[in-house]
């Protein structure tokens, strides 16, 4: 047993046509979106940058100190990074459209990425609650109906199946997760038809009218939900889809940290 760190470092020598995308992958690249990458222009745009070219951007804005001093519950991102890069199966890979979005007045926090894996395919990573006031807000806002950022990740799932080629997987932890879904389900039937799964990593479920639409419907059997044993987050609201569940290393609502789920 061990965590997504560990599968980096065991399994990150098979490339994928040797092993296919797995639960595993989907952990790490819904992780993957909690990593900042303000400041560096080439990952907001749809060329991208490769993610051994992205880490060494990286590196030049910030210091391993100051990622060391980072207490917060996201804090072993931007080190996941490090490691994928030196990983057969994701050095290659590329970053593409991030965007980072607060909108204070809206109360809207939204954030977003691509990564195009060498196997053709593209992951859209909705991140989920960050440690802003406003992220965390949004959350609470989740039971009183559509909050802002689900209406701006169908947005962002169109747009992004409009310029690329490849199939898609979309996917998220915490309010990430229950962004994905919500996307996947309710984006134009032309993107639909591009995504092969869907991936919530712990995240809320949605209120009665949205699991029974016919939109939720019509992709609940894409839907891939994974929870820790006494998961809090993952349990609000309603779900419809099946679930697995993880063990967890941590206890209580700790028990979130994706970096404490073993696998």
């Amino acid at each position: 047993m061990g965590n997504i760190m560990d599968y980096i470092s065991w399994r990150g020598d098979l490339t994928f046509a040797q092993s296919p995308f797995n639960e595993v992958d989907n952990l790490i690249l819904a992780c993957f979106s909690y990593v900042n990458l303000d400041r560096i222009p080439a990952v907001t745009r749809q060329k991208g940058i490769e993610l051994k070219k992205l880490v060494k951007e990286f590196k030049k804005l910030h210091t391993i100190k100051e990622l060391e001093a980072d207490k917060s519950f996201i804090r072993l991102a931007p080190f996941m990074m490090m490691e994928m890069a030196k990983s057969v199966r994701f050095g290659k890979c590329v970053v593409r459209n991030y965007v980072n979005d607060i909108v204070t007045e809206a109360e809207q926090q939204f954030a977003a990425m691509e990564i195009v894996l060498e196997d053709g395919t593209s992951y859209v990573s909705f991140r989920g609650t960050d440690d802003t006031i406003i992220g965390w807000k949004e959350d609470f806002n989740l039971s009183t109906g559509v909050v802002p950022a689900q209406k701006r990740a169908i947005e962002y799932l169109q747009k992004i199946s409009e310029h690329t080629d490849g199939m898609l997987r979309v996917g998220g932890h915490s309010k990430g997760g229950n962004l994905a879904v919500y996307a996947a389900a309710f984006c134009n039937s032309k993107c639909k038809n591009r995504i092969i799964d869907v991936y919530n990593n712990d995240g809320p479920g949605f209120q009665e009218n949205v699991i029974k639409s016919i939109e939720y419907k019509e992709i609940l059997n894409k839907i891939h939900t994974y929870r820790p044993q006494t998961s809090i987050i993952g349990k609000l609201l309603n779900h419809e889809e099946k679930y697995i569940t993880l063990k967890s290393t941590e206890t209580g609502i700790m028990q979130h940290d994706l970096y404490s789920w073993q696998v």
